[in-house]
């Protein structure tokens, strides 16, 4: 299907969004079916406080419930799904004071839901009541919800399992929405690259990139990694340090956006200066195109993660770590020591995805594999998936220390190491989506669409000078 577009040129989101409505609902039809019910309640959560505490977590809808419905603010909203009528959305908009209530449903998705405003929990629990019945399948997170309304079918695997699968062939409607979420990410990574080439700390790096991309904390699909020098060694980096380093060498930046519930997931390497590392920076990043382009429908994840190893042997010795051959260190599982993670994930309504080992639609499991056994995506490639490709090249101690003192410590130039452990590491993050033939790549065609635009308006400005000058 292409994307309709109005006037504007902009795509017909109420067209998209109809089309995906219409994907989706015989794919969670044939799900209910395989747990018996006749109907199915999805029940967008609410949230939990800390433990003892009257505060608690953002707000995050249950992903079921954001496959149907483009809201965010849904605490405490319901959907329920059945066979011949119009999808019934119970939107909890409570009389409050205290927190600002949701706002009247509105938007290119309305026409395609029966929409009751419920004010308060009662009369939630009233509609839900008389709208389901025994067989009714619940998806959701609560335990006694389901019990109260008497609901015997509750999260059942056979259910989930069926959804997820078919969750990572996205839409033209999911397809458009992850576009839009990676242009804002990409405003983002640019500013925050900037603020690096300015010597700023982790904490102003984040601001930055959370201006540009006109996000708060409530907003990101995950806790931003802003990691300067050797803080990119630790994978999940979770700190924004408030004082600067005594000298910039690096910045890891993984940082993504969210647009109506689908996240983009970035990630960018920096060097501060020319040298072994910003050769590293340059390799690996073109290693990793090298990846995007062998991406081709029918073949397994795997291949990709293999090929990822390969590719990264053949980088550690081009800029002098390895003293022996790449094809030898792969073989000796050297390269597990520099890249300790799988080389990506499926991307959709969760940065990571459901679904991601899962082999059929009926549930069989296709597990990672001892050799790598962090690989989260385990699917075979087909058209449509959404996914990340993200290898890395890390200088962590733990790591190392461990091949140091074994028998393959030979076979590493240990100098060349520890000129590299303070930078802290490698990684390069795209999100692509297969075609037939070849990627579609959300991320680098951000960038470049980003980039044309500023050069544009750069140039008009300057037109704009010269003719008040002239």
């Amino acid at each position: 299907m292409q994307a309709h577009s109005n006037n504007s040129g902009a795509p017909n989101l109420a067209q998209l969004f109809s089309a995906h409505l219409t994907t989706i609902a015989p794919i969670y039809a044939a799900a209910a079916a395989r747990a018996g019910a006749g109907s199915l309640l999805i029940d967008a959560g609410h949230n939990q406080n800390y433990f003892r505490d009257d505060q608690g977590p953002n707000f995050r809808a249950n992903p079921y419930f954001t496959h149907w419905l483009p809201i965010g603010d849904a605490e405490h909203c319901a959907l329920l799904l059945r066979d011949g009528k119009k999808p019934l959305l119970l939107f909890h908009q409570p009389r409050d004071y205290w927190h600002m209530p949701p706002a009247d449903p509105s938007g290119f998705w309305l026409d395609q839901f029966d929409i009751r405003i419920v004010a308060d929990e009662e009369a939630l629990a009233r509609e839900l009541a008389a709208a389901t019945s025994p067989d009714t399948l619940y998806l959701g997170p609560s335990s006694a919800l389901p019990q109260n309304l008497g609901i015997t079918r509750s999260n059942v695997p056979a259910a989930l399992d069926y959804l997820d699968f078919h969750r990572a062939k996205k839409t033209p409607y999911e397809i458009e929405t992850m576009r839009s979420a990676t242009r804002s990410a990409v405003k983002g990574h640019r500013a925050a690259a900037a603020a690096f080439a300015a010597g700023q700390s982790e904490y102003q790096i984040h601001m930055a990139y959370l201006a540009a991309s006109t996000q708060t904390e409530r907003d990101v699909p995950y806790g931003n990694i802003v990691a300067l020098n050797a803080h990119g060694s630790v994978l999940h980096y979770q700190h924004q340090e408030r004082t600067l380093p005594d000298v910039h060498r690096s910045l890891l930046i993984d940082a993504g956006a969210r647009c109506r519930g689908y996240a983009a997931d970035i990630t960018r390497t920096y060097a501060a200066t020319l040298g072994r590392f910003a050769d590293l920076v340059q390799a690996l990043d073109l290693r990793q195109q090298q990846i995007c382009a062998a991406i081709q429908p029918g073949m397994p994840y795997l291949e990709l993660h293999v090929l990822a190893h390969q590719l990264v042997a053949a980088v550690l010795q081009e800029i002098g770590v390895l003293r022996c051959s790449a094809q030898h260190a792969f073989a000796q599982g050297l390269t597990r020591a520099f890249l300790p993670h799988g080389l990506g994930h499926l991307l959709g309504i969760l940065t990571h995805d459901a679904g991601g080992h899962l082999a059929d639609a009926a549930g069989k499991r296709a597990p990672p594999s001892p050799e790598y056994p962090m690989l989260r995506n385990t699917r075979t490639i087909a058209v449509d998936q959404v996914f990340t490709i993200e290898p890395g090249i890390y200088f962590i101690p733990m790591l190392l220390d461990e091949v140091r003192s074994s028998a393959a410590a030979a076979n590493i130039n240990w100098q060349v190491v520890d000129e590299l452990l303070p930078y802290g590491g490698v990684r390069i993050e795209d999100n692509v989506r297969v075609l037939e033939h070849g990627v579609e790549n959300f991320t680098r065609d951000a960038f470049v669409q980003l980039a044309e635009r500023s050069d544009s308006q750069s140039a008009d400005s300057a037109t704009r000078a010269h003719s008040r000058d002239g």
